[in-house]
């Protein structure tokens, strides 16, 4: 059954993608990612010597710094300072620069929905800009639920306003990777096959939830042909 979206999109279309890498001189790597009307900056700094009180100064540390729109961070934009950085440390090589920290900062152009997964696209392009050593990268995705259970993709804020529940899932895109062949699999399954972040709000069962992951893969096909697309560019223009 077809579900009527004010932007004309159907269930399982995304947003117009955009994203352009190296749009900040003073950073060591920056990336804008936006996905319809929403926008996100995102800013490397780093690697600098030490790391914070509580890392592991045997590994790679990772601050994350969320920048509201307008206003103070609240819960809500500590959360997403956590998810980023457990993110962030899933898909570096964290052996590389033991004792030294990156920071990274998110700074809010405009939400318009699916901010998180807005941030995490642009988080990755921005670590791509730095020469972060990565195992690989990540694509991110939002998925919600109406009231009467259908799963739309990429909701727009007022969709996510009218929403019964929806999820922000995290993909593994190993097709754009260092690691070997084998290493890109996880107990015989293929790394793409796994999930690295995922985060719910509101209240849906074990089915809508799987189905919300079976949507949200399908559809991370399209974030790694745009990503693949975008880093071929940027080689090609260098």
């Amino acid at each position: 059954m077809d579900i009527d979206r004010k932007d004309g999109r159907t269930a399982n279309q995304l947003r117009p993608l955009s994203c352009t890498r190296n749009v900040l001189n003073r950073a060591h790597g920056s990336a804008s990612w936006s996905q319809g009307e929403t926008k996100v900056l995102a800013a490397v700094y780093g690697p600098k010597a030490g790391t914070n009180k509580n890392e592991n100064p045997e590994k790679a540390c990772f601050e994350v710094i969320w920048k509201p729109k307008t206003g103070q961070i609240g819960k809500v934009e500590k959360e997403y300072e956590m998810i980023l950085k457990k993110t962030v440390q899933s898909i570096c090589v964290l052996n590389v620069h033991p004792n030294t920290t990156t920071s990274i900062i998110i700074q809010v152009v405009n939400d318009d929905g699916a901010l998180l997964p807005c941030a995490i696209n642009a988080l990755c392009a921005a670590l791509v800009d730095a020469g972060i050593p990565l195992k690989h990268l990540a694509v991110a995705i939002c998925c919600c639920l109406t009231g009467s259970g259908h799963i739309l993709l990429d909701p727009s804020k007022l969709e996510e306003q009218r929403m019964k529940a929806f999820v922000n899932l995290v993909f593994p895109n190993s097709t754009l990777s260092v690691l070997p062949e084998e290493a890109l699999k996880v107990r015989g399954e293929p790394m793409e096959h796994g999930l690295i972040t995922s985060s719910t709000h509101g209240v849906m069962s074990v089915d809508d939830y799987i189905c919300c992951l079976e949507r949200g893969r399908a559809a991370t096909s399209k974030l790694s042909d745009f990503f693949r697309r975008n880093l071929q560019s940027q080689v090609q223009s260098d």
